[in-house]
């Protein structure tokens, strides 16, 4: 199993965790992460629910198997937060275009935090401090937070924003419905729309499985279609590499459900990618 927080994001959840808990017992949920534990996980609403499979303890009186309940919700934005939050978005094509990609910007956190001359909310989108989790609970007998069984599933939790980082933005209170119609209410962001994957159009009906000519009456100039009234120029310029290469795959992010690799499919793609395009730059 692909260990958790191998992105920049799911790295620093699990580092903001360790600067307010006890990292030891933090350390202890590494064992209750996996789906041999965690019988059910499900994030409804902002809220992480999940069922992990205990241990049988005769100090806390648990003689058989038992399965506990966890909770965990981070504090919601506000309405009036997220509204400057995404109005900060919306001034800048690079985030927009990352965010309608499911691609985590690596600098989102300056349109949570505000910009160098403080025109910002002071939010933040990853955990800073435990003010930042509305709730923490588990079912267990140990009073002790977090429990083993909390951090188990911080771990799951870290492991999932990995593979869908927008799932930060449903803990903060706006899900991936809300973002991206918020995103395309901004004027970048419609003019960027043209980023999301349209559905195919609907097949239409035709008698031949070839195009009919139409026919017209009007001869075509032919001297003046080849040879224009303004010439064209000698010189073009060069044709430039693509400065996004392997924008397809991107899409997927660095981690999809199927890569259970620690290092990134993206980057791996991109050289393929690069790799194919040299050796076959003689050909083009």
């Amino acid at each position: 199993m692909s260990n958790a927080g191998r992105t920049w994001w799911g790295s620093r959840f699990l580092e903001a965790l360790e600067a307010f808990t006890d990292r030891r017992r933090l350390e202890r949920g590494r064992g209750y992460s996996g789906v041999n534990r965690i019988l059910e996980f499900a994030i409804i609403n902002g809220m992480v629910r999940a069922t992990v499979r205990g241990k049988v303890n005769p100090y806390f009186g648990v003689y058989e198997e038992p399965k506990y309940q966890t909770r965990i919700q981070m504090t919601p934005l506000t309405k009036s937060d997220w509204a400057r939050v995404i109005a900060h978005i919306g001034g800048r094509a690079d985030l927009i275009a990352r965010l309608l990609m499911n691609e985590m910007p690596d600098d989102i956190e300056s349109a949570f935090a505000g910009t160098e001359t403080g025109s910002g909310t002071g939010q933040a989108l990853l955990p800073r401090n435990r003010q930042d989790f509305n709730l923490t609970d588990c079912s267990c007998p140990d009073d002790a937070h977090p429990c083993k069984h909390i951090a188990g599933v911080y771990y799951r939790l870290a492991r999932q924003l990995d593979h869908d980082p927008l799932l930060l933005f449903e803990l903060r209170g706006l899900n991936r419905e809300q973002l991206r119609a918020a995103l395309k209410r901004t004027p970048l962001g419609h003019a960027l729309d043209g980023l999301d994957d349209s559905a195919p159009p609907e097949p239409v009906a035709t008698d031949s499985y070839f195009p009919t000519p139409e026919t017209t009456t009007n001869m075509p100039d032919y001297q003046a279609f080849w040879h224009g009234a303004k010439r064209l120029p000698r010189d073009l310029p060069a044709m430039l590499a693509a400065e996004l290469p392997a924008i397809l795959i991107r899409k997927g992010g660095d981690y999809p459900p199927f890569w259970d690799k620690d290092t990134s499919f993206i980057e791996l793609m991109e050289e393929i990618y690069l790799r194919v395009r040299e050796k076959n730059k003689q050909a083009l």
